[in-house]
């Protein structure tokens, strides 16, 4: 195994089925796999959003990131100064450590199966969470601190969602992460969308029929991920 010096990979899987039975899983799995291989296990972490649940945000988060926004671009460091009362201790102190492991990331992989045309509740608890106000935003330059780091979103849908289908329309997963990620900074050129369709054609009836176009796909989004990786 080669050894990458400082390379790091945030690891993020969201859906609620089993490795066996999610195709994201798998996806991201190939993906973690051949790049643990090229850099080593240091710098990998791997958060299960499914098993092991990002809280929800409270009225405490959302009393703490107003009073932060009204002192301008304030950094995580010098939040805690602000904090008033145990809810508020308790919001940051589940919100502080998220941050950071984005913060301190190279590589972000995201696994995200579609849920109702979007994504699961666990990933956007993650991602009300850690969108504190000011927390990827240098406050000298103004700039984004994440304009850098690589996102690498690999989504998974049991039906199909592409350009010309019927449902096209219906595919609020795509257009919400490009959104939130390039609001965050990330630049266009680091944040990759791979998708899997047509994932649910080998088990319901009336997809059968679909059952080519679902291992084109599958093996389409494989070879980008593989690519991805490496």
């Amino acid at each position: 195994m080669s050894q990458s010096q400082g390379a790091t990979l945030l690891h993020l899987d969201s859906s609620v089925s089993r490795s066996t039975d999610s195709v994201s899983r798998q996806l991201t799995a190939l993906f973690a796999d051949a790049w643990s291989e090229a850099h080593g296990t240091d710098g990998y972490r791997h958060r299960d959003l499914s098993a092991d649940p990002v809280p929800l945000i409270g009225p405490a988060y959302a009393a703490l990131g107003q009073r932060v926004e009204r002192q301008g671009v304030v950094p995580p460091s010098k939040v805690a100064a602000l904090v008033e009362g145990a809810a508020e201790e308790r919001e940051w102190a589940l919100t502080r450590p998220l941050i950071t492991e984005l913060l301190a990331a190279d590589t972000v992989l995201l696994g995200v199966p579609m849920y109702n045309f979007s994504v699961p509740a666990t990933l956007k608890a993650w991602i009300d969470r850690v969108s504190f106000p000011g927390a990827f935003t240098d406050p000298d330059s103004g700039e984004s601190l994440l304009r850098d780091t690589r996102v690498v979103v690999v989504m998974a849908r049991g039906g199909g969602y592409g350009p010309g289908t019927p449902r096209e329309g219906f595919d609020y997963q795509t257009p919400y992460l490009r959104a939130y990620f390039g609001n965050l900074g990330v630049a266009d050129e680091h944040l990759h969308l791979v998708a899997a369709e047509l994932t649910r054609a080998e088990d319901i009836p009336h997809l059968a029929g679909f059952k080519g176009l679902a291992a084109t796909s599958l093996a389409a989004a494989r070879a980008e991920v593989a690519a991805l990786a490496a």
